[in-house]
């Protein structure tokens, strides 16, 4: 009989499971390994509902979606029980190119250096062979001196060469990424990302890209719009991690929004932050939720990609408010 997780016995502070473990688990029991990681990170329960079969003598969990009232909750929803293949296909850094083209225009999607087709099929994890087609296909000569080489059905799964000329000298760096890039495509990132299953059955791919910056030391000006139902609510401008402008739909200036912020910084509306606005809601009409996230680049706007579950639901909010405030704009029911 199957060990039934309880907060009280089970020791929360060390989750039994690796990459490997979680491999082989059946997806009938995802919520409750969810549950579980979800009180590790946020404290909180995720309420399941637990439906007893007695032709085969088993229990089976979904999350109860009538009790969930927070933004991070009904992240959780989503990620096992609202996934479509609109969304998986938008996930798909390759794939969402597509849509962004027919929405709003090729103009604003950033160039593709290079493009490679699937690796593999298996999505064990096995680092046996460091000589991936994928990857040695790439034509470095014919690259710019800087670019990023990243995978497609990941997320932060890129690997970014600064100077390609310092880069192909050393042998060994060049061995470390191609190993790398060989565990990425061989593994399925839902089961490293908390069960973000519209990762799932994404077909691997290389894509790289050029590394848009007007310092190569200094990120770009990012820009994020939260959309509920086509509707912008929070908008938020990043100069890097710890630094950023964040407003309501109205305009009206947030603090105390992340946990992680260590200073707003008071900007003032420019066209490219309500051009962003603008863009966003044309490409969230088919969602009941998604972060669209672009990043500015030598007066440009270009796309970044399109975000179901920020964070795996995990946000650490710093006013616990605005965990209730998001949650009330999601709707769970289907987007017509």
């Amino acid at each position: 009989m199957r060990n039934i997780f309880n907060f009280v016995k089970d020791n929360i502070e060390n989750p039994p499971w690796n990459y490997n473990f979680l491999l082989n688990l059946e997806e009938s029991e995802y919520p409750r390994y969810l549950a579980k990681l979800f009180y590790l990170k946020t404290g909180e329960k995720l309420p399941l509902l637990k439906k007893w079969s007695f032709k085969n003598s088993e229990c089976s969990y979904r999350i109860n979606k009538k009790k969930l009232t927070k933004f991070n909750q009904k992240i959780q929803y989503i990620k096992l029980h609202g996934i479509t293949d609109l969304m998986r296909n938008c996930t798909d850094k390759v794939k969402v190119r597509d849509y962004v083209r027919d929405c709003i225009g090729k103009e604003y999607l950033k160039p593709v250096l290079e493009e490679s087709g699937v690796r593999s099929n298996n999505l064990n994890f096995s680092l046996s062979t460091l000589n991936t087609p994928l990857f040695d296909k790439i034509d470095f000569e014919k690259l710019p001196d800087s670019f990023v080489i990243k995978c497609n059905h990941g997320c932060k799964w890129h690997y970014i060469v600064k100077d390609k000329n310092k880069f192909l000298k050393n042998k060994q760096l060049v061995n470390i990424t191609k190993r790398h890039i060989t565990g990425w495509l061989e593994q399925d990132y839902s089961l490293w990302g908390g069960f973000e299953l519209n990762y799932r059955g994404i077909k691997p791919k290389i894509l790289v890209e050029p590394f848009l910056r007007e310092k190569i030391t200094q990120d770009c000006p990012k820009i994020q719009v939260y959309c509920f139902n086509s509707k912008p609510k929070i908008i938020i401008n990043f100069f890097d991690e710890n630094n950023m402008s964040i407003w309501n739909e109205k305009f009206i200036p947030i603090d105390n929004f992340f946990n992680f912020s260590e200073k707003n910084i008071k900007i003032n509306i420019n066209d490219y932050i309500n051009q962003s606005v603008d863009l966003s809601i044309k490409l969230a009409k088919q969602f009941n939720f998604v972060r669209v996230d672009w990043m500015l680049y030598k007066n440009k706007l270009y796309f970044e990609e399109l975000t179901f579950t920020p964070y795996s639901g995990m946000v650490e909010f710093k006013d616990k408010n605005y965990d209730l405030i998001l949650g009330n704009y999601i709707d769970l029911g289907e987007k017509k």
